[in-house]
């Protein structure tokens, strides 16, 4: 058994912040980091955009934004905790600049860029890899505190909660959190870290879906292990799909071309060159994601296309260059010439406004676990994200986490001895998993059927055909979990099916159509 005072689960904007918050509050405090992947590997690496915060006051101001995120939340959002976010942002982004992260300037001020849903412009970026650079400047502090830990390859299975001690009742109004089980991909050996606190940020659950902007650890994790603890997890129907992914025939995770490129001025036309977003928005390209997505949507099956087009063709070659050197590379790599051809974009599954319910503090409804960033309900977002409001939440509840963290240290009114009785993790009677065939079958007919019956556009006939489908295929995945020696594909499988039982339940609980979702049979 591994103690820690702290473990946090996941190596992204939330965790790396949260961790070095307490880490400099607490010098001797013990710090464990676990990713299952190279520790750089993250959402928050992949986020391009950038940064949504309130730096110019002459032309912006808080209210603007304010109003912006609730638009784009349709109202779902808890005006309280955008009030916070937006007003704590300038504070916490200037702390990442501290740690080291370097954003584009422009005659000696940030260069701000603009975005869907946003009235103004207030999105600081590093060119086109804003995620990539905060990541960087974020490992390397967190690398250079002395009792940070970080632990890469270490895939968690569930946390340990009271339903693992031996004749304890699992109150579900009464639930702690003592560490997790974590699998060390290196040594194959099943751990059990026990911990004061732990964190879940574990970012989203894009490969529910077969086309997402998501890296492939994006698979619910967090979300999944805390819904078995009995935790409570909301708002799951409201997924948000990008609406410009770059087209490929090949599913799987797919090269996002950023909100930024409409914002400095691409128009989307279908492939025959017609522009149409003037029919259903008067924002026209810079309406918020959940619009555009499904206006995509609809020209595509009206058309039967299987993309329409990016039109860049009349924008600044120069401020192109520099602004998005990345996305134009990627093109080229792929025989596309943004400046005389479009470039063939898609909706692809991106951002899950739902998760793990967390309080502003990011406490979760389980005692000693708490959530931050994309696995969380933090009531920022409500039905639908704006863009750029992502990578801020993961500083600001980062922020707030830790320092109720550092507060619950210091109390330490911990009481472990239920840990004693914590068995280790038990593979007896358990076979390796010799066809990794039947696990890779299993999760693409789950991402086939997600796609299919509970992608932009749902309806009730297309929900339950999907519950059905999805009792056969938890069926299936039960069977096996319960015979074989775990691994991180056949852990993954399971997060994903409780992922998408959660997405799919939830949206047949709907009345009414809100943000991101859409059920046709509501209009």
């Amino acid at each position: 058994m591994i103690k820690a005072d702290v473990l946090v689960i996941g190596s992204g904007i939330s965790g790396l912040s949260y961790a070095i918050k307490v880490s400099e509050q607490l010098p001797d405090a013990k710090i464990i980091i676990v990713t299952k992947s190279d520790e750089d590997e993250s959402n928050t690496k992949y986020a391009q955009g950038g940064l949504a915060v309130v730096t110019d006051f002459q032309k912006d101001n808080f209210e603007k934004h304010i109003e912006d995120t609730m638009r784009a939340g349709d109202g779902e959002n808890k005006r309280d905790v955008v009030e916070m976010v937006v007003k704590e942002a300038p504070a916490r982004f200037n702390e990442i600049v501290e740690w080291g992260a370097q954003f584009d300037m422009k005659n000696g001020k940030f260069a701000l860029g603009r975005e869907g849903g946003h009235t103004e412009n207030r999105i600081v970026h590093h060119k086109d890899i804003t995620g990539f650079e905060i990541e960087r400047a974020l490992l390397q502090t967190a690398n250079n505190s002395p009792n940070i830990e970080i632990l890469d390859h270490h895939y968690v299975i569930d946390i340990i909660t009271q339903h693992h001690v031996p004749g304890k009742e699992l109150n579900e109004g009464d639930i702690h959190c003592y560490g997790a089980y974590i699998l060390d991909e290196k040594s194959k050996t099943i751990k059990k870290i026990t911990s004061k606190i732990t964190l879940a940020a574990t970012g989203g659950a894009g490969h529910v879906y077969k086309n997402t902007t998501n890296p492939t650890i994006a698979t619910g994790d967090g979300i999944a292990f805390v819904a078995r603890a009995k935790g409570k997890v909301s708002n799951m129907q409201y997924y948000q799909f990008h609406p410009t992914a770059l087209y490929n025939k090949i599913d799987g995770m797919l090269f996002l071309i950023s909100e930024a490129v409409r914002g400095d001025g691409a128009k989307l036309r279908t492939k025959r060159g017609e522009k149409f977003m003037q029919k259903y928005d008067e924002r026209e390209e810079l309406a918020s994601r959940d619009i555009v997505a499904r206006a995509i949507d609809n020209e595509m099956k009206i058309s039967g296309d299987e993309y329409v087009g990016l039109d860049c063709k009349e924008m600044n070659q120069e401020k192109f260059l520099e602004h998005f050197p990345n996305i134009y590379k990627k093109c080229k790599d792929e025989g596309i010439d943004p400046f005389t051809q479009l470039i063939p974009v898609v909706p692809a599954c991106h951002y899950l406004m739902g998760g793990i319910e967390v309080d502003r503090d990011g406490q979760s409804s389980i005692r000693n676990l708490f959530a931050v960033g994309e696995c969380t309900n933090s009531g920022l977002h409500g039905a639908n994200r704006l863009a750029s409001n992502s990578l801020l939440e993961g500083l600001v509840f980062g922020h707030n986490a830790a320092m109720k963290t550092v507060a619950l240290l210091n109390e330490n009114l911990f009481n472990f001895d239920d840990l004693k009785a914590v068995p280790e993790w038990n593979e007896e009677g358990m076979k390796i998993m010799d066809e990794m065939v039947i696990i890779s079958y299993l999760r693409k007919q789950l991402q086939e059927m997600m796609s299919d019956l509970v992608g932009i556009v749902r309806s009730n006939r297309r929900l339950n055909m999907a519950l059905q489908k999805h009792q056969e295929i938890a069926a299936a995945v039960d069977e096996i979990y319960h015979y074989s020696i775990l691994s991180p594909q056949l852990s993954e499988l399971r997060n994903l099916t409780t992922v998408a039982h959660l997405i799919i339940t939830q949206s047949m609980e709907m009345t009414e159509n809100k943000g991101a979702f859409y059920n046709k049979d509501l209009v």
